[in-house]
């Protein structure tokens, strides 16, 4: 194992400990910001970034809230509350069945359920704020040279503008966040599920659309019909609305801030971090750009 998944399974076996469950043969599934584990008798454990208590409150709520309202999702198991093993909010989840990652379409459908419901007051969203994670990650960023950071830090401040200025659009409504085809996942029995409830919250739903029309255009990983699919699903192409290019350049800006938290976390992923940077930049010629997949 590697230094850092030790440590995540020290973590793991201190909240384990805390509510009885073995940990032995447990299995790591995903180590990155979060680290997710598959512990025996179908049971999955996240383990949240530190401080990150309120965060896992949060999921544990909204996930209770979407089942409740027949939005199919990941559901709690064990406990309503979070386990604190060090700095960090340990959350129990009922392992999903087998399953294969999500369409475009998989993706509309359940969106647009969601942002049909209506959010009950015990949720408590917080509005949406899409640059304070980027902003943060960029300042950290061991990667950086200051030029890079200066542009980067620069760019997310026009963008801040940009978004403060956003021109209306679809009723604000509870949004899912971080809406790309990773966290949705489909059952053998067709059956959509929606993952990652880490950054649900509050404000436009077109926040919630640009994931997939920034895959379809800026980096092509979702293709022309499948994008068209999508739109005719959720019923808007959110590329016609006037605050794309504004959402677009933020959801582009956190991609490459993800890269570079992963690249100081992983040495590997230092290459495709810098070249998200260069793509941004406009070293690497006009969009689409091929990006690789980071831990």
């Amino acid at each position: 194992m590697s230094a850092v998944v030790i440590q995540s399974h020290r973590l793991l076996e201190d909240a384990c400990r805390q509510v009885g469950l073995p940990t032995e043969g447990a299995e790591p599934i995903r180590i990155a910001g979060n680290a997710i584990w598959r512990l025996p008798g179908g049971i999955v454990a996240r383990i949240g970034r530190p401080n990150g208590r309120e965060v896992a409150d949060r999921e544990l709520t909204v996930a209770r809230w979407l089942t409740d309202n027949g939005v199919r999702t990941v559901r709690p198991a064990i406990m309503d509350q979070p386990v604190l093993a060090g700095e960090r909010a340990v959350t129990f989840w009922d392992e999903l069945p087998p399953h294969r990652p999500g369409t475009a379409v998989d993706i509309a459908r359940l969106l647009k359920r969601m942002h049909q419901l209506t959010p009950s007051t015990s949720l408590r969203l917080p509005p949406l704020d899409p640059l304070f994670k980027p902003m943060h990650r960029i300042t950290e960023a061991s990667l950086l040279n200051g030029p890079d950071r200066r542009w980067l830090q620069d760019h997310a401040d026009r963008l801040a503008t940009g978004f403060d200025r956003l021109p209306a659009g679809l009723p604000p409504c509870a949004l899912h966040g971080d809406a790309w085809d990773g966290n949705v996942v489909v059952d053998v029995s067709g059956t959509a599920y929606l993952l990652d409830l880490e950054n649900t919250c509050y404000g436009p739903p077109e926040w919630d659309l640009v994931s997939t029309a920034v895959k379809h255009l800026t980096t092509a990983t979702v293709t022309a019909a499948a994008y068209e699919d999508f739109c005719s699903t959720y019923g808007m192409d959110v590329t016609s609305w006037s605050g794309y290019l504004v959402l677009a350049g933020i959801r582009e800006l956190r991609m490459v801030a993800f890269a570079l938290q992963i690249a100081d976390e992983h040495p590997h992923a230092r290459a495709e971090a810098q070249h998200r940077v260069d793509c941004l930049r406009g070293r690497k010629g006009a969009r689409p750009w091929t990006w690789t997949a980071v831990p």
